[in-house]
């Protein structure tokens, strides 16, 4: 039986240990800053994730482009032409058209290559909460599932994976619509934290505000101990925007708790960090829906 890989987008977010580690393939995306294009790969081989946030801090513009049709046709073919297929797991289509791009393209291979495999399948998911979707689908793989059973359990468990995060900076969100510049003006001024996670369509959404580093951080835990089911076998993932001493105060609260497997920390890459800024803080685990 011909083996598969497990292909993603830059903006999954996890660390390049785990991306090594399991095999999993993530095709590139581009960024402009100050109106220089960057193309973003896991191992930063092109831009490092310290200075896209030390230019961030220091006023700079930020542009961020989809996967294009040609970028999408080009990598797929070359995994096919390694007699690999494909599931590819795309950014949510509530924040992006990668997913819509990626089905014309394997549409289009579909009638060129029939005899391959080749699926993509909508996450919902953003940033982390992607990343612990496309993990977790790593980890099923190893279990022997054939690509049509990890498909269809990726589709199962999409909305299990349950993301939520905050900001320090609300006028990033600003800029992308989220907020109204009333809102961000007054918000930052008094130094409240918006909470956001994604809805059933993958759409960013606030779903609660507060003020001050200790009460998001209980947030999240708490959050995760209400939504959060059979934890003790679990992986989950901290995430930060240059913000690793809050990210380490966190992991270390929730290791505390001795209710998980492992906690892994995950510092969030310029395709999402161009739209949630600097101090960005998130907690991601599979739980319910």
């Amino acid at each position: 039986m011909r083996d598969y890989v497990i292909v993603s987008d830059a903006t999954l977010d996890l660390p390049y240990s785990i991306i090594k580690e399991y095999d999993i393939r993530v095709i590139p995306m581009g960024v402009d800053i100050n109106d220089h294009p960057y193309s973003f790969h896991p191992d930063e081989r092109d831009l490092k994730i310290d200075d896209f946030y030390s230019q961030l801090r220091a006023g700079a513009s930020t542009h961020t482009t989809q996967i294009t049709p040609i970028v999408f046709m080009d990598y797929f073919e070359e995994l096919i032409k390694s007699n690999l297929d494909i599931l590819y797991i795309s950014f949510s289509s509530g924040l992006s058209g990668t997913y819509n791009t990626s089905q014309l393209v394997v549409e289009d291979l579909r009638h060129k290559y029939p005899d391959r495999k080749i699926y993509s399948v909508d996450s919902k998911c953003a940033s982390i909460g992607e990343g612990l979707l496309v993990l977790n689908s790593a980890m099923q793989k190893k279990k022997g599932l054939t690509i049509e059973e990890l498909r269809d359990w990726v589709e199962d468990h999409k909305y299990d994976s349950r993301h939520w995060f905050t900001v320090r900076d609300l006028f990033h969100l600003k800029r992308g619509g989220r907020v109204s510049s009333i809102e961000a003006v007054v918000g930052t001024a008094l130094r409240i934290r918006p909470i956001l996670s994604t809805n059933e369509e993958g759409r960013l959404v606030v779903v609660s505000k507060i003020r001050g580093a200790k009460a998001e951080m209980d947030f999240l835990i708490n959050k995760m101990t209400e939504e959060g089911e059979d934890l003790s076998s679990q992986i989950v993932i901290v995430g930060h925007g240059d913000n690793l001493e809050q990210a380490k105060q966190l992991e270390k609260q929730i290791r505390s708790m001795n209710i998980i497997k492992d906690v892994v920390i995950a510092q969030i890459g310029p395709i999402i960090g161009s739209h949630t800024g600097p101090d960005m803080l998130a907690l991601v685990y599979m739980g319910k829906k």
